[in-house]
């Protein structure tokens, strides 16, 4: 599939977290201008700091669940406020919930109006605990809304079904990108998900956390390879949702083998109980990304990604020692 020309001006919401300042910077290479809405609930000003003297980029300190205005012409919205760890599940379910249901609303309104493309971030969560692996975009998944993981996932599969019905309605042209695991340096030191807190205890020699007997799997994506199907789903004719991940799987004893070797930690290993509803599986099926995306797949290895990462927390660990003696 052909894919069309990059916007000229977009709004990123979430902006200052992981994912949102990695688009920020793609975005800003590829010449948009990039306004980013962030509150900072999760998001942290030093992963765009080094972008607020662009002088195509705005920051604006804002809670995207109330009402949004843009002035002047506006191409494209990047949906991608909320807090998406599952320590978030537990210490944040009422702002993950808000921002999935009145974020997702606010921003499809601002599409509507600015005659924007909106582009979603949904995630591998609205698949649950699959019974089907991998999974394509057309199971519906095995998800328990009543459940400690369901803040997260239930806010996703609304945010979705608001966008459709956006996209029905009225006409909104709309993107739905679902995201399985991904990595890379910034990534919040005590994230909560698998490879943070695997660097994170390996570094510091801290015994490494280990749910369950280890064997349930996931697929790593490198931050770098997400966020170019991301924006190459911004920019083709397929609404979605598309599955963007890795479609090689691994079990999470293995990543945490992995991390104490390629850190050099003498951490020992250590195993604690599953969490409730914590996915055996998660495997992305791509075929549909392949198609679509113009023949989109990850590029960098695990291994690659996992030093780039590594160099990544060593540094951050370092400065937040030096800052705290």
């Amino acid at each position: 599939m052909t894919l069309g020309p990059w916007p000229k001006r977009v709004l990123v919401t979430g902006g200052a977290g992981f994912i949102g300042s990695h688009l920020c910077e793609r975005l800003l290479e590829a010449g948009s201008r990039v306004l980013v809405f962030d509150n900072l609930l999760t998001g942290r000003m030093e992963n765009v700091a080094h972008l607020l003297g662009h002088p195509r980029f705005s920051f604006e300190h804002y809670d995207v669940t109330n009402y949004l205005f843009v002035s002047g012409e506006l191409d494209a919205i990047l949906h991608f406020a909320s807090p998406a760890s599952p320590a978030d599940f537990e210490r944040l379910p009422i702002q993950i919930l808000k921002v999935g249901s009145l974020g997702t609303h606010k921003a499809l309104g601002l599409a509507k109006a600015k005659r924007a493309r909106l582009l979603i971030a949904s995630t591998s969560e609205c698949y649950g605990d699959p019974e089907v692996n991998p999974q394509p975009e057309s199971y519906w998944g095995n998800v328990n809304p009543i459940g400690i993981r369901g803040v997260y996932d239930e806010a996703k599969r609304f945010a979705e079904a608001m966008t459709m019905a956006y996209h029905r309605h009225h006409g909104v042209d709309v993107r739905i990108v679902r995201i399985f695991n991904t990595f890379g340096p910034r990534m919040q030191l005590r994230d909560g998900r698998a490879i943070p807190n695997f660097f994170y205890q390996a570094i510091r020699g801290e015994p490494i956390t280990v749910y369950g007997d280890g064997s349930q799997t996931r697929s790593f994506c490198y931050v770098d390879d997400l966020v170019d199907g991301i924006l190459r789903l911004l920019r083709c004719g397929h609404v979605g949702p598309v599955n963007i991940g890795n479609p090689n799987e691994m079990s999470l004893l293995e990543m945490a083998k992995k991390i104490i070797e390629i850190t050099g930690s003498r951490s020992e290993i250590v195993y604690r109980p599953l969490p409730p509803d914590d996915p055996k599986v998660r495997r992305p099926d791509i075929t549909l990304a392949r198609r679509v995306l113009d023949g989109w797949e990850p590029k960098v290895s695990v291994s690659a990604g996992l030093d780039r990462t590594r160099d990544y927390f060593v540094e951050a660990l370092a400065r937040e020692a030096k800052s705290s003696a």
